[in-house]
């Protein structure tokens, strides 16, 4: 398995367990932000809809394009989440969530660097 790969396939777990809280205990989640606790459906659609991209984000780590795309994607999670805090549309807590976000990424690039330089130490 690729370093970058790895990355991604982590990165799904982490998206796993959040799809999962969010869809069986959502204000557990919501308390840590500093957000009401919520009867609403949409709480739990998330979590169902961010653990179908945990499953993605596994079943793609292996392709270039795919590990291309999600750093660009992770990315915009924390610039996105950035702009909420900053016009007073959510707490500020959530920066950290795009923070894992964007260390993923980081790592991602950096391991899509790494895998590039032995592949092509590699070739004859």
């Amino acid at each position: 398995m690729s370093h970058a790969a790895l990355s991604l396939r982590l990165f799904a777990l982490y998206l796993g367990a959040n799809g999962l809280i969010l869809l069986l205990m959502p204000n557990l989640l919501l308390g840590l932000l500093g957000l009401a606790p919520t009867g609403e459906p949409w709480i739990r659609v998330l979590g169902i809809i961010v653990f179908n991209l945990g499953l993605y984000y596994h079943a793609g780590a292996d392709g270039v394009a795919f590990q291309r795309i999600t750093v660009v994607t992770r990315v915009i999670v924390l610039a996105g989440f950035t702009g909420l805090v900053l016009a007073g549309l959510a707490p500020g807590l959530l920066v950290l969530f795009g923070l894992v976000d964007f260390t993923g990424a980081i790592w991602t690039a950096l391991a899509m660097r790494r895998d590039r330089a032995v592949s092509q130490n590699a070739s004859p």
